[in-house]
């Protein structure tokens, strides 16, 4: 196999992984963002408010749009440095970090969106609604605990190990396992 061969299989490995990691993420949000958009709209119809569908189609919007931020500011090495940590430590500082980094390009969105709209840059900051940013960075950490502890637990034990421990197959049952021996 030619050293070209190589890399162009490296790279169509790499591209299946992230492809792989991404909809793995973007679906753990989509789950996560419509059953939010459930219970909002159950308890909007409960005090008789009327609340669009399109909802859904927003949560799913967004779900894959943070599930992009997250692996760009995984390539951007974001919160390596917390992975000497404690396992615990490494999932919430990695949730706040995540999710500051989403209410940063939440925030960019918005300036963005509001000077090709003709507003003066100078007035984006004044307009953006604070209260509802950081709500919505509350419910987006909350929702990155269980991911990011998913995916540490996955980095320590490895791949292998925690597919195999998902699938039903037990720790004792593992060839290098302390248990087992």
């Amino acid at each position: 196999m030619s050293s070209n061969e190589k890399t162009r299989g490296s790279f169509t490995q790499r591209v299946k992984h992230e492809l792989i990691e991404f909809w793995m993420i973007a679906l753990y949000l989509m789950f996560f963002f419509c059953a939010l958009v459930t219970y909002t709209m159950l308890l909007l119809k409960k005090y008789e408010v009327s609340n669009d569908v399109l909802n859904y189609g927003f949560a799913v919007m967004n779900a894959l749009v943070i599930g992009k931020v997250i692996l760009v500011g995984e390539m951007m090495r974001v919160g390596r440095g917390y992975e000497k940590r404690p396992l615990y430590q490494s999932v919430l500082l990695k949730s706040i970090v995540f999710a500051g980094l989403v209410l940063v390009f939440h925030i960019l969105e918005e300036t963005v969106k509001r000077v090709i709209a003709g507003k003066p840059f100078g007035t984006v900051w004044h307009h953006l609604q604070w209260e509802d940013m950081v709500s919505r960075a509350l419910v987006i950490f909350c929702a990155f605990v269980p991911l990011f502890a998913f995916r540490e637990i996955r980095r320590v034990l490895g791949e292998e190990k925690l597919y195999a421990l998902l699938r039903g197959r037990g720790v004792a049952d593992m060839p290098d396992s302390p248990v087992g021996r």
